[in-house]
This record gives C-alpha cells, structure tokens and sequence, in this order.
C-alpha cells in the first residue's frame, strides 16, 4: 500500500520546484504582460482569454478577476472570456469546426486596441492557436501561456509565458499563480 502522505508532499515539493524555476525564468515576462494589458485597458481596450479544458477555467478565472474585483475596489475592466457562451461555441464548432471557435469570436469581437491571451498547457491546442492568429490580422496584442514546450500556441503569440514544466497539473497551477500576479499589478495599477 502507498503512503498518502509521502505522495502529498512529492506533489508540495515537485509544485514548489516548479514555482521556484517559474520565477526564475518568468517575472520580468510576466511584469511585462501586466504591463501590456494595463496600456490595453488604459487605452481604451479589453483582454479577451481563451483555452479549453482547465485552461478554459482558467482564462474564465482571469476574466472574473477584471471585471470583478481582485484586491482593491474599483470599477469593473472590460475582458471576454470566450469560453463561457456555449450556444456560440457549439455553433461554430458544428458550422466551422471545433478548431475555429476562439478565431470565429475574436473576429467578431476583437480590435486593434484590445489583448487576447491564449491558454494552452500542452501548447498544440489548434483552438487556441487560430484565436491567436486570428488577432494578431486585427492587429491586437496577443500573449500565449503554456508550459516549457510553448509549440505551436507559442509561436502563434507575439509573446509567450513558458512554465519550466511539462506535468499538467503543475502548469496550470503557474498559470494560475500568474494570473493573480497580473490581476495584482493591474489593480495596483488602475485602482487610482
């Protein structure tokens, strides 16, 4: 019989290891990140977050903590994600295909001014990758997150956050902890 304890603190320690070589590698991207969507929505524009499965929660999280609040109180920031209206999706996906439903809504709703961030923890959702390209043709800013491969979800963004890891659970939980790091320094920065 395996110890519950001995696996739950190889979990702790292999998310810490993880956290620590994601800070390493990742707070200046992710300082300019908070940076690039406070511009965006100072100038006018809205993030728009997309991925499927946990990354679909996690781009729905994000959007939670604009339009919401995070830490401070102040107005609520415009940013879609487009993951949450599944009478559109499912019609594009039965119209268009499954690949085309992030492309489908960022061509109907994005423009220049805006950011859309694509989510993909393996980096190859074709999704995520076709929202992406879609958006850089209006010309928005446009910033993957994705663990240490980045693949095709990388190339397909401007910029990219790579979490140093290739375990699932541990990237989505970094993107997690960089969503926050970015909700924090945007409301740092949009609260007055």
């Amino acid at each position: 019989m395996t110890d519950p304890v001995a696996i739950l603190e190889g979990l702790f320690d292999e998310h810490l290891e993880v956290a620590r070589a994601t800070r390493e590698a990742l707070v200046p991207g992710i300082a300019d990140l908070a940076d690039a969507l406070g511009a965006t929505l100072e100038d006018g524009g809205k993030l728009l977050t997309f991925g499927n499965g946990g990354s679909a929660a996690d781009a729905q999280h994000f959007v939670a903590e604009l339009v919401g609040r995070f830490m401070r109180p102040r107005a609520g920031l415009p940013a879609l994600a487009l993951t949450t209206d599944p009478s559109v999706l499912t019609a594009i996906a039965n119209d268009f295909g499954y690949d085309d439903i992030f492309a489908r809504q960022v061509e109907a709703l994005c423009d220049g001014r805006d950011l859309a961030l694509g989510i993909s923890t393996s980096g190859a959702a074709a999704s995520v990758v076709r929202g992406l390209q879609a958006a850089r043709r209006i010309g928005a800013r446009t910033w993957a997150l994705s663990g240490a491969d980045g693949g095709l979800v990388a190339g397909a963004a401007e910029r990219s956050l790579r979490v140093p890891s290739d375990v699932t659970a541990r990237i989505q939980e970094m993107h997690i902890t960089i969503i926050h790091a970015v909700s924090e320094l945007v409301d740092a920065r949009l609260a007055g």
